[in-house]
């Protein structure tokens, strides 16, 4: 393979995950829009939404997170072969499919609303649940589109449908929730009313994705036999249930762990339903800015798979590694800074985004959420390479002991007066560190052409240092202006401090953007040698 074909490929990875990152920063924002605003309004109600979103992601996660990784690498590596035929009745397999989950999942949660939201303690949770259970039957069927885009490594129909998304959740979801209030109805019907935003969505969202098929499909124009449809669903589930194993794992993990946590609160601590409420409403609003960095990692996640499994497809095993060592790498660099950031500033954002919750409580949680960041992300790119290779199988292994881990953990430290609920945050710390330097452990055993990690996170990790010191100071320098404008300026300096860092200490190298999107220009314009 030559030189220009692999800097082409990189520049197509890099490209896919700045469209898909692009797209996620927007819908973040918009997410942030939404989110700070509807925890003020539903107050302790929150915890009801945010039961309802556990079982909706847990199903949600069932009926779609192995597939579209799986269809996404079974579309890449056919395109790299040139089986069009094939192509189409992958995708018309997994449509199936999904739609079969989809449904069964919308089953689950309509009828079964009330017998779940009384297993997570939270019975309020019911109504929350119910109106949420046709967006999991549209999602299933949103997917199949996505990963069937992501396959041919096109991640505009993706990122557009996610802001799309967002924008419904935004714009129907706060303003039922806010008329719901002001027209007299209990926090629980406003809370269902917030998550009615989610559906409307879901159903644009597919909406749009269809109609992108339909323009947008590739006629076959080889005639080559393409598998049978038993086989092709036999290669999906090989592929898929190891996946959805894994990312099922976290979704159970985090539904016990609503149920324990609210559970200890009431029963080994003696509170009543309206306190840990409460307490898990401050605990699940900083899960909001915790969840920010793995939500922007979706984009590199998305197309590592297709990424690699292309380029094994092609057996161009230099192209793979490659692709390996910069994920990592833009991972380091990302993801670093920004739990760091919110771990040292804690309080501060805290006060500043939820007018709501008690800063201080809150702030304490999230200075741990903060590192436990950096952990989930390594862990889903670690996992997402493990896949591409191969190894469905290693982080659901992995993911199952953390979990272990955290449930343990979070029984014995929630249950402790002095600590309650601010056990939760070190169960969810030592579930994912565990996993992510588990992950690290065996991609250096079983990757070809392993990654050197002292190399990849030394000097993010430096920088990173500088921009917390920069952060904590200035905050500290400016306090007398008021928490707001200090947060600010803290930020933006602690911003600029990182950026001046990565390029003192040469943490990006010319050869790493010359793989990206308007690399050359960079580099140019930093004077890299």
């Amino acid at each position: 393979m030559s030189d220009k074909h692999s800097a082409q490929n990189q520049n197509s990875f890099f490209g896919g995950a700045a469209i898909l990152a692009a797209g996620i920063v927007i819908v973040k924002i918009i997410g942030a829009i939404y989110k700070i605003p509807i925890v003020n309004v539903l107050g302790s109600s929150y915890a009801d939404f945010q039961n309802a979103y556990y079982i909706y992601a847990l199903l949600l996660t069932v009926s779609t997170a192995g597939l579209p990784v799986a269809l996404s690498k079974m579309v890449a590596a056919a395109n790299a072969r040139g089986q069009e035929q094939q192509v189409q009745k992958i995708f018309r397999v997994s449509m199936a499919v999904f739609f079969s989950l989809g449904f069964v999942s919308f089953l689950i949660m309509f009828f079964g609303a009330q017998w779940l939201a009384e297993l997570l303690n939270d019975p309020l949770a019911a109504k929350s649940i119910r109106y949420l259970s046709p967006a999991v039957l549209c999602v299933g069927c949103l997917s199949s589109f996505r990963g069937y885009a992501q396959g041919h490594s096109n991640m505009v129909p993706t990122a557009v449908s996610q802001i799309i998304e967002a924008l419904c959740k935004l714009v129907f979801g706060l303003s039922l929730a806010v008329l719901a209030l002001r027209a007299g109805k209990s926090g629980d019907t406003a809370a269902a009313m917030a998550i009615v935003g989610v559906t409307i969505g879901s159903v644009l969202a597919l909406v749009y994705m269809a109609l992108q098929y339909w323009r947008n499909r590739r006629i076959p124009r080889t005639r080559e036999m393409p598998a049978p449809a038993a086989v092709i669903l036999k290669d999906l589930l090989a592929i898929a249930v190891p996946v959805t194993l894994t990312s099922a794992a976290t979704g159970i993990i985090n539904l016990i762990d609503t149920s324990l946590v609210q559970g200890r609160l009431q029963d080994a601590l003696g509170m009543t339903l309206e306190q840990s409420r409460t307490l898990f409403s401050a605990y699940s609003g900083v899960n909001t800015l915790y969840n920010v960095p793995a939500s922007l990692f979706v984009a590199i996640t998305a197309s590592i798979i297709p990424a690699v499994s292309s380029r094994l497809a092609r057996e161009d095993h230099a192209g793979a590694a490659q692709v390996v060592r910069s994920a990592f790498k833009v991972t380091a660099l990302a993801v670093l800074p920004m739990g760091v950031g919110l771990s040292v500033l804690s309080e501060p954002i805290v006060a500043l985004v939820f007018k709501s919750l008690d800063s201080h409580l809150s702030g304490q949680m999230l200075s741990v959420l903060g590192f436990a960041a950096i952990f989930v992300c390594l862990m889903t790119v670690s996992n997402s390479i493990l896949q591409a290779y191969g190894h469905q199988k290693l982080p659901v292994y992995l993911m199952i002991g953390g979990g272990i881990i955290k449930v343990i953990v979070n029984y014995i430290l929630v249950g402790i007066p002095s600590i309650n609920i601010h056990g939760a945050p070190f169960g969810t710390l030592c579930c994912f560190s565990f996993a992510a330097v588990a992950d690290l452990i065996l991609i250096r055993r079983i990757v070809p052409e392993r990654p050197h990690y002292g190399k990849l996170f030394a000097r993010p990790i430096l920088a990173t240092a500088v921009m917390a010191v920069a952060a904590k100071g200035s905050y500290l320098l400016l306090a007398h202006l008021g928490n707001s404008i200090a947060t600010v300026l803290a930020i933006g300096i602690a911003v600029v401090a990182y950026a001046v860092a990565v390029v003192v200490l040469r943490c990006i190298s010319r050869e790493d953007l010359l793989l990206m999107p308007k690399g050359k220009k960079i580099a140019d314009l930093l004077r890299l040698p």
